[in-house]
């Protein structure tokens, strides 16, 4: 029988050559665009027609032809895209590195903190939709600034254990609860009413307000299922937490033990509460280090009351400001959602030293 069509290129391949193109298939970050390619030539030099390889890995026959061909004639190198059409890059490496190293290490002209991106424009001779594209690739964002505090309580490392073991490990036959207050709520009446939101326009509201007094929520949350005790009032003195306490020991069942999570205020360690805690045996207290309130849960709970609640009322005295938000908590106790701490006590301090160590080294490379 006369074989008829286009003859196949004689596809042989080295060691090394078939070596790389099988680690280029098992590889999980290479391109599927070379694994595919890599794939058909292995089967290629296995023999096989460019019809049987096709049906083998999923392509059509001018795909295997075209890479078998591709291969013949430019080994590994073949497979990599060509270069495609279109207009060449204006702008240097040398630019590039200018730019970002500019705007981390050098100040604007003008005498200003920071730079913007008409002021480096303007600095490296490029528009600014170019100095855009750079800080964005190199996550630049000289307008934005961040807080940080790190924690100087001598007993920060024994607190840390302490708060993230009842979250990871919570004892049996008890209630963990992490609790705080919110102070000094604001009613506020803003000098005319909200306008709605309207296509492009979002909700807006007056900048001046009449303050008719504030109030204070004091919340409790349950770790393990997301429920709060809350009570309002309208301080937040020892005598208020001490009412807020007495609230916690009627709603929690009395066979449970009580392990309450509290920042450090003073009206959490009065005589007058001590004495009510010898009263109560079944609460015990274990307070955060300071300045680390990140490490109470409740703290996450008031961010969702913040941000679902409260900026957007309109309100003309102190209950019309407490009614709506009880309203938003009983619908949250309806279906509560709770916040599940994942990081051990170790991976914390890990981070906590590894950031330590990029700040040290920020500041002794700092030309400032």
């Amino acid at each position: 029988m006369v074989r008829t069509g286009r003859p196949k290129a004689e596809l042989v391949l080295s060691d090394v050559e078939r070596q790389a193109l099988q680690r280029w298939t098992r590889r999980a970050r290479t391109a599927q665009a070379l694994a595919l390619r890599a794939r058909i030539v292995l089967a290629c030099a296995d023999g096989m027609s460019n019809k049987e390889v096709a049906v083998s890995v999923g392509a059509t026959e001018a795909t295997v032809g075209k890479w078998r061909r591709r291969f013949v004639a430019e080994r590994l190198a073949g497979l990599d895209d060509a270069d495609r059409p279109g207009r060449p890059r204006t702008i240097r490496d040398e630019q590039v590195e200018k730019v970002v190293v500019d705007t981390l290490e050098a100040v604007p002209p003008d005498g200003g903190t920071h730079w913007s991106t008409r002021l480096m424009a303007a600095h490296a001779g490029m528009t600014q939709t170019a100095v855009s594209r750079i800080w964005r690739a190199f996550g630049l964002k000289p307008h934005k600034v961040d807080y940080w505090k790190l924690s100087t309580d001598p007993n920060f490392i024994d607190k840390l254990y302490d708060v993230v073991g009842l979250y990871l490990n919570p004892p049996e036959r008890a209630i963990v609860l992490c609790a705080d207050e919110k102070s000094n709520i604001q009613a506020l009446n803003r000098s005319a009413p909200l306008l709605p939101m309207m296509p492009a326009d979002p909700t807006r509201q007056t900048h001046d307000y009449i303050r008719n007094g504030t109030s204070s929520l004091f919340a409790a949350l349950d770790v393990a299922t997301g429920k709060v005790i809350t009570r309002m009032h309208r301080r937040h003195r020892a005598a208020e937490f001490k009412k807020f306490l007495n609230q916690i020991d009627r709603e929690v069942p009395p066979a449970l033990d009580v392990h309450l999570i509290l920042d450090n205020y003073a009206t959490h360690k009065t005589p007058e509460i001590k004495a009510w805690l010898l009263r109560h045996p079944r609460f015990h207290l274990h307070f955060v280090p300071t300045s680390s309130s990140w490490l109470n849960l409740v703290e996450r709970w008031f961010g969702e009351v913040t941000t679902r609640k409260i900026p957007r009322g309109t309100h003309r005295s102190v209950v019309e400001l407490e009614t709506p938000i009880n309203g938003w908590i009983e619908n949250w106790n309806d279906n509560p959602r709770p916040f599940v701490w994942v990081k051990t006590a170790e991976q914390i301090l890990e981070s906590i030293a590894a950031y330590c160590q990029r700040l040290i080294s920020s500041i002794n490379d700092s030309p400032h």
